[in-house]
């Protein structure tokens, strides 16, 4: 019998497939629903003041870090699983003439590589769904946030009593969403490491809207780039029954996407 993937083989995984170009086309810049409006109404929610340092856990190709640092004037650290990912979100901040303001690096979410204390505002997008360790993950956001420092989640959000099978297994871990929580339990994980819920907010229109891309790249790209899908493991027999069962599910509120804002404690205890 087939075993499940350990938590760092399912990490291993999820870089390699958020690192590739064929993620890249289907999903756009923005790696997650909502794009960058939804990254700068987070912003806005976490009230940045220039100068501020941020992390930005799972940072992917560096669309928020790199906002973070251009729009808003902050001093932001970017970390990603991926090492292909951190070069390339490198090579964006110099283009940008970002680099003296955004910084990258190759790390673990679980065993974030910051001392105790030095960010203002943590900032993880569409990520903490996919890590295996949830609670390890919350406690170190805690741990490298000063006291009164906030933290800004937005993220898949599943029942997942009613999740339909289409929406399980390995492919859907990677695509965020089996092992997705509902936001109630987001709320409880961080919780739990000492960051108090401020905030919340229901964004599943942004997830609707993300599946139609999604739908309409890979109707594309399945006539100029089968091959490339192929190669890269998308099951195009299975893809639109899959985005079919993610649509009605979004419609039956059994997924969905949230903003969540929490902070830790201003005595820093």
């Amino acid at each position: 019998m087939t075993q499940p993937p350990t938590g760092e083989e399912l990490k291993a995984c999820c870089a390699a497939a958020y690192s590739s170009d064929i993620v890249a086309l289907l999903l756009g810049e923005s790696y997650h629903p909502g794009g960058t409006a939804l990254t700068r109404r987070l912003a806005d929610g976490l009230a940045l003041t220039r100068g501020a340092r941020v992390l930005d856990v799972a940072s992917g190709r560096g669309t928020t870090a790199l906002l973070l640092a251009d729009a808003y004037g902050a001093e932001v650290d970017g970390v990603d699983y991926a090492p292909a990912n951190t070069a390339l979100a490198q090579g964006s901040a110099q283009a940008a003439g970002l680099a003296d303001r955004a910084r990258f690096t190759t790390g673990d979410a679980e065993h974030l590589p910051y001392p105790d204390g030095v960010f203002d505002a943590v900032v993880c997008e569409c990520a903490l769904c996919t890590f295996p360790g949830k609670t390890r993950a919350a406690a170190e956001f805690a741990r490298v946030l000063g006291p009164g420092g906030r933290l800004g989640i937005t993220d898949v959000t599943v029942d997942p009593t009613r999740l339909p099978p289409e929406l399980t297994g390995l492919g859907a871990q990677i695509a965020c969403i089996a092992d997705a929580r509902p936001l109630e339990e987001y709320a409880e994980v961080l919780a739990g490491a000492g960051l108090r819920t401020l905030r919340t907010e229901r964004h599943d229109q942004a997830m609707l809207r993300m599946i139609d891309q999604i739908e309409a790249r890979l109707n594309i790209l399945r006539i100029t780039a089968a091959a490339r899908l192929t190669e890269a493991g998308v099951d195009l027999t299975a893809a639109p029954a899959v985005l079919e069962a993610a649509r009605a599910a979004v419609g039956h509120e059994v997924l969905g996407y949230a903003l969540l804002i929490a902070q830790k404690d201003p005595r820093g205890v």
